[in-house]
């Protein structure tokens, strides 16, 4: 019991924080950034930040597009 009550101790701002969030999940945060991630490994080789962030918007679609892309229609 001892090692239970050190234990719930040690990890209470943890705990506290679970409680204080609902216990709402992180999911959401996780897919972007594993869609994120895949991205960055399916571009490799871009040689500027302008340019994965310019295939990112595209990408995760809804966002805008910087005024620099180059429009195809």
């Amino acid at each position: 019991m001892k090692k239970f009550v050190r234990m719930i101790r040690k990890h209470r701002e943890l705990l506290m924080n679970w409680f204080q969030s609902q216990g709402l999940s992180s999911g959401a945060v996780e897919g972007f950034n594993n869609e994120v991630k895949l991205t960055m490994r399916k571009g490799y080789g871009f040689r500027t930040f302008e340019a994965l962030e310019t295939v990112l918007y595209h990408v995760l679609g809804k966002l805008p597009e910087p005024k620099f892309a180059h429009k195809f229609w």
